[in-house]
């Protein structure tokens, strides 16, 4: 393998551990930092010239809007609660790396994410869970397994606090940056507010039991998530949350979450990263935790299907359902529904 890399250069401390990271592995190193539209190449740029690093910028708004904004307003619209990291990645981070990379020679590019790639004994290579407590392999999981082996993740083995001190070691600009939010169109946080601008929100509705009977209003369904408790106004004799949402209707069910519990979950588009059988165990997560149920993988015409051994809370459409075994990720489907106890089939 080369040892030229292509490095997503944020200009957060990930990134920049990484690339001191990868040079004292041998690799050299070209920064390369995407542009959202929301500024931050000073501190990439800092970075780059801080360790000597090639440095150039790509604009990806473009693909940002079309592969990863337009859908998660969509889904919100929808009643999901989209995943736009895990939709970015594959679509439009990476693709973005390679295409630098074709430009320079490199053979491989690398981020600042904390997973791992490991080769197998036969050769093949797999994508496997970082340090438990920062773990983001989750997010990678729909990537294409022939990606792999060019892909360098060097913060694998590390945790975060390891991480701030090797970066003031480094000396680095950024050694005290605070960390950015997960969804970086989104810098302060409020999603809900963010799709208000963007106009065309569903407006207020009522919140409803499981029978129908209306507990008050909401303030439009793109506002909640399945198993949500806080922010919902409603003064009860138990707590109440989100059970179901439900655009054909504009209503948002709440109960007292004894019907969150789910047996069985199915979803679309399996991107497999290992081999698979039908029936095998596995553990699984169901959402950007660090919680995984045992289940047992079956293959679906249209994606996969879990019988979970443990009863899972709240399974979300928009969500990812990632396969382990083990450290290993075995790949990963779309959430499209869920058998819940206590709800109808």
């Amino acid at each position: 393998m080369g040892k030229a890399v292509v490095l997503g250069l944020s200009g957060g401390v990930d990134s920049a551990v990484a690339a001191c990271l990868l040079q004292e592995a041998g690799y050299t190193v070209y920064g390369h930092w995407l542009d959202i539209g929301l500024g931050g190449r000073e501190d990439a740029e800092a970075v780059a010239d801080r360790l000597g690093l090639p440095f150039s910028a790509g604009d990806i708004r473009q693909e940002l809007e079309a592969q990863v904004m337009a859908p998660f307003r969509q889904d919100y619209l929808s009643g999901r609660t989209p995943l736009p990291c895990a939709r970015c990645n594959p679509l439009v981070k990476f693709p973005a790396l390679f295409r630098r990379a074709a430009q320079v020679g490199a053979d491989c590019v690398a981020t600042g994410h904390y997973a791992r790639i490991r080769q197998e004994a036969d050769g093949s290579f797999a994508l496997h869970r970082g340090r438990a407590e920062n773990d983001q392999a989750y997010l990678l999981s729909r990537l294409p397994l022939d990606w792999l082996p060019r892909l360098r993740f060097p913060l694998g083995p590390f945790c975060k606090t390891e991480i701030r001190a090797l970066a003031r070691s480094y000396g680095l600009p950024v050694a005290e940056k605070p960390d950015s939010m997960e969804i970086c169109f989104i810098p302060d946080g409020d999603y809900a507010a963010w799709l208000d601008r963007q106009g065309e929100t569903p407006p207020p509705g009522d919140f409803i039991d499981r029978d129908g009977s209306v507990l008050g209003r909401h303030k439009g369904i793109h506002h909640y998530t399945l198993g949500q408790r806080r922010g919902l106004s409603i003064s009860a004799a138990h707590r109440l949350f989100v059970s179901d949402i439900r655009p054909e209707d504009n209503t948002v069910v709440l109960s007292d979450g004894t019907d969150l519990l789910a047996e069985e979950v199915w979803g679309t588009d399996w991107n497999p990263l290992a081999p698979m059988e039908p029936g095998q165990s596995v553990t699984v997560r169901l959402r950007h935790s660090k919680t995984q149920t045992p289940a047992r993988f079956y293959p679906t015409e249209t994606g996969a299907r879990l019988e979970l051994e443990a009863p899972a809370r709240a399974p979300t459409p928009g969500q990812l359902a990632a396969c382990y075994a083990g450290d290993k990720v075995l790949g990963s489907f779309w959430i499209t529904g869920a058998r819940r106890q206590g709800c109808p089939p």
